[in-house]
């Protein structure tokens, strides 16, 4: 019988953060020689899987990639610096890792004869739409300095399947929930801001009237997406809806969360609504949700407790 080969290696840039960490868990978990490219800015060491290959690195220094990026065949790119509030606040900062970094994860795909590169697309590109639900042929429409440069990114994603032939895709996430999502600090979801008031005795601070709606979407789920995203047939430079196809308002989050609400402005830069199309998810991957919001809140906030 003939010996099987070495594994297929595979990169995850922002490995050590939220979705990428749980990303190599499943990778590793198939047989995937799996290396991480990250520089610990917002990632965390204890989130990493013992059995990773770690390249500390920084996404925006593109001569440090080319030896992280050799001899692999796919590249997830998932760093970023997320959160529409961090991007108003330092839009020049932002727009150095989350475009420039974008650009130069390509580029150095490019060189190295990757053969993918899955992008972490972001559902804050259609920002306001008239109708309901999001679908990708929508013109977009970002209102903030974050939802521009995710845009921006997945627009080089697919030149750069135009021009040089490097197979992309790109995942737009609607609200990523689930397990080591930030809890503290600039890049937390609204979710999770809930959760670490109830947990501090605080009560939840709900910006605008609570009746703002997001289309929830579990980790699993998005990384099952990931994981067929990385061998679809299909890898033209498109970008896809990864959500739950259904949504919840803010005040339906703090109910499942409990406790006191306070109510405060508006913040600016948030859409009002978001409901994602998945039709094409499960056309074109083979996709569909699995996880219910509801269910999965209701677990996630006895886990942080």
């Amino acid at each position: 019988m003939a010996e099987s080969g070495p594994p297929r290696t595979v990169v995850v840039t922002g490995g050590a953060g939220f979705i990428g960490s749980h990303l190599i868990d499943s990778l590793i978990a198939r047989g995937l020689h799996v290396r991480v490219v990250d520089n610990f800015t917002t990632g965390h060491r204890e989130y990493l899987n013992v059995h990773a290959d770690l390249r500390v690195a920084d996404i925006c220094d593109a001569n440090s990639l080319r030896a992280a990026f050799t001899g692999a065949d796919c590249v997830f790119h998932t760093a970023a610096l997320p959160r529409v509030m961090v991007s108003i606040e330092r839009p020049l900062e932002t727009h150095m890792v989350n475009v420039v970094g974008t650009l130069n994860v390509l580029v150095a795909a490019r060189d190295s004869g990757v053969r993918r590169v899955v992008y972490s697309g972001s559902s804050s590109v259609y920002g306001d739409q008239p109708v309901l639900p999001l679908e990708e042929t929508m013109a977009p429409n970002p209102l903030n300095p974050y939802a521009l440069q995710k845009l921006t990114g997945e627009q080089y994603t697919r030149i750069f399947h135009k021009l040089f032939g490097l197979e992309t895709l790109t995942l737009r996430y609607f609200n990523v929930y689930g397990p080591r999502m930030a809890t503290e600090g600039a890049y937390v979801t609204v979710i999770s801001v809930f959760i670490r008031q109830k947990r501090a005795g605080e009560p939840l601070t709900i910006h605008g009237d609570g009746t703002q709606t997001r289309d929830f979407t579990h980790v699993d789920d998005v990384v099952r997406a990931n994981l067929l995203a990385m061998d679809s047939a299909v890898a033209d430079g498109r970008a896809i809806n990864i959500g739950r196809g259904h949504n919840l308002s803010v005040n339906r989050i703090a109910q499942l969360v409990g406790g006191a609400t306070v109510y405060l402005p508006p913040r600016p830069g948030d859409a009002h609504d978001t409901l994602a199309d998945v039709s094409q998810a499960r056309a074109v991957l083979g996709w569909q949700p699995e996880v219910a919001t509801e269910d999965a809140v209701r677990a996630l906030v006895g886990f942080y407790e």
